[in-house]
Parts: structure tokens; sequence; C-alpha cells
């Protein structure tokens, strides 16, 4: 995984809604990449919607939210859809972002063993940067650290 201060490696994704987001198109100004395992399973719904729920408030703090993880984009489009999600759901079924970020590892289910990917939240600076690494080892309230540290990365000086 990578560290504050690291720089962001930069990508090109397509996203649910018909675009394409590039990072590094949204320099100067903060960046949550919200990564998660797979579209409607339930840790993943409860994750989307608290971070969907808040997506006004990331703006009023002067960030942007997507959502990335392995499934396509007809996937992405039937899951948003469904939960009516704000934020940009990103496919990268070739795993370029989730592997850049260090977020493809083994992981251990039930006793089964196999590849997936982290749930990780990263917070991007607008200077490009890691501002923040946030493992969402509890799924409710994950959304919610994540905006408290945006608001302190972009809280001004009095």
């Amino acid at each position: 995984m990578l560290e504050p201060g690291q720089a962001a490696p930069d990508f090109t994704l397509a996203d649910d809604r018909g675009g394409t987001f590039k990072l590094s198109a949204h320099r100067g100004k903060p960046v949550v990449l919200e990564f998660y395992c797979e579209d409607d399973s339930g840790g993943c719904v409860i994750e989307n919607q608290e971070f969907s729920a808040l997506v006004p408030e990331f703006a009023a703090a002067g960030a942007e939210v997507v959502a990335i993880s392995p499934q396509d984009i007809a996937s992405h489009s039937k899951f948003s859809a469904k939960y009516g999600f704000r934020q940009p759901l990103l496919a990268d079924p070739d795993l370029l972002a989730i592997k850049a970020y260090g977020l493809w590892a083994q992981k251990k289910l039930w006793g089964h063993e196999f590849m997936g990917v982290l749930r990780v939240t990263y917070l991007i600076g607008a200077d490009g940067k890691v501002a923040g690494v946030f493992k969402a080892s509890r799924i409710k309230g994950h959304a919610q650290k994540v905006l408290d540290a945006t608001r302190h990365l972009t809280a001004r000086p009095r």
C-alpha cells in the first residue's frame, strides 16, 4: 500500500455515467478514492451508501469522491441505479489502479484463500500526493472518518 506523502499514481478509468475519470485532471483539489471489493455485496452496499450520503459534505469541503472496484461498467451501472449512488463508480477490470495502489492481495474468508481487493480509501491532496490512508476495518462510520480527515486537510488556517 502507499503511504502518506507519496505521489498518487495517475490512472484513467471508465465510469458508470458514460465518461472517464483521470486522476491528474483533478489536481488542485482533494480526491477521495474509495476502493471496494464487489458490486452489490453486503459490506460494499453499506460502504457506498455511506459515501453517497456524504457526497454533498465532501463537495462542500472541496473534494470529489469516486469508488473503484474490478467489476465492469455494466455491473457498476446496475449497482448504482439500484441504490442511487451520487459518486461515480469506476471500472478497473484490468486492476490498473487497484494494483498501482497496492490493493490486490491474498485474502482469507471462512477458511478460503483468494485474491481480491483490500477495502481501503485513499485521500489524495490537491498536490497529487497521498494525504491519508484509511483501512475500512469497520464499514459503518468509515466514510465519516474519511470526511473528517478531508475537512481537516482543507481547513484554512485562521
